[in-house]
């Protein structure tokens, strides 16, 4: 199956041209830059955006070497979560092609396809990573903190969600208060690097909670305000240092909940995906491993960091993967909406 996959959910215009869960073209035009006066994104300049851009990009994603839209079996648009105005330029072109073309549209969720997108393959070759389920899925990003029970393609379970900020919004959040502008998620981790983690003390977000079902940031934030307002001045040394202790902090909140629903899982699982713009984060990494690696769970990521953040290829790749055969219902293309509340 041939899928041309769309994905304008926030302030990146992506399109994609994926063979099963093989990924032919990926193609990521960010709107980053134009946001970062804005201290983040701003819905009305994303979506003019998105609309100025999406041609480009689907067209360049389809490319002279790449299947031409007569060759594509079906089109695949993220529907949700997002932002509305965002969405629906996706959705609308989506439908426009669909259309035109005479292909079927396959309606996609967002957090899904982050879940997923360690199954992609790159085009030149079909990786193997012998996926067994069920199996832990966690999605980290801006906009969504996620726990999950992958007992099939499809079938989810929720163990542990955030209750308010996700861990990328709050590490950007952070970010800026130091200084370092939008989007600051990937400055902090360089900055961090230099850092002492141990050097200021920060609370543990939720760390009397004894079910560890949820995930937590607007305390530690406030906290994080509150020690920043403490420090006269503050020197490079500072910044980075405190930059270290934000993560440390963050990161451990991860571990302590994904630690407790491996310990109660009543049964045992092997593998754990992992997915979303965080997941890049190359000290988070290394701390999951170590979890992964104490409990005999082996860890699959994208095979690109391209994958991590916002993209089209892991939008195909779920089409595919729960559409293997093309359903009837996905025929009726006025039927397909935005939902910019989506769950998984």
């Amino acid at each position: 199956m041939n899928i041309l996959a769309i994905d304008t959910s926030c302030d990146e215009t992506a399109a994609a041209v994926t063979h099963k869960s093989q990924i032919f073209s990926n193609v990521v035009w960010s709107q980053s830059s134009l946001h970062s006066s804005f201290g983040g994104v701003l819905p009305s300049l994303a979506q003019r955006m998105h609309t100025e851009r999406i041609e480009f990009v689907v067209y360049k994603a389809l490319g002279k070497k790449h299947k031409a839209l007569k060759d594509i079996d079906a089109v695949a648009v993220t529907t949700g979560p997002g932002l509305a105005i965002a969405l629906s330029v996706g959705v609308n072109y989506a439908k426009e092609l669909a259309k035109k073309y005479n292909k079927p549209l396959i309606p996609v969720n967002h957090i899904e396809s982050h879940l997923l997108s360690p199954i992609a393959s790159p085009k030149s070759k079909v990786i193997s990573k012998n996926f067994q389920f069920p199996s832990f899925g966690l999605v980290l990003s801006g906009g969504t903190t996620m726990l999950v029970l992958i007992k099939n393609i499809g079938e989810y379970e929720i163990l542990a969600q955030t209750s308010d900020d996700a861990l990328g919004e709050a590490l950007d959040k952070s970010a800026r208060l130091l200084g370092f502008g939008y989007p600051g998620g990937a400055i902090l981790e360089k900055m961090a690097k230099h850092g002492n983690p141990n050097r200021f003390k920060l609370p543990i977000p939720l760390i009397n909670d004894k079910e560890k079902n949820r995930f937590s940031y607007s305390g530690l934030k406030t906290a994080f305000v509150r020690l920043f307002e403490t420090i006269k001045n503050p020197t490079k040394q500072d910044i980075y240092d405190l930059a270290a202790c934000f993560q440390s902090v963050a990161f451990e909140h991860i571990c302590r909940v994904l630690e407790y629903q491996i310990s109660n899982m009543p049964y045992t699982i092997s593998h754990m995906l992992l997915g979303g713009g965080v997941s890049a984060n190359v000290e988070l990494r290394k701390k999951l491993r170590k979890i992964c690696r104490k409990n005999n769970i082996i860890m699959h990521i994208p095979y690109s960091i391209r994958l991590t953040g916002d993209n089209a290829g892991m939008i195909g790749t779920t089409a595919y993967l729960k559409n293997q055969k093309l359903n009837a219902k996905y025929k009726n293309i006025d039927d397909v909406d935005i939902n910019p509340r989506l769950s998984l």
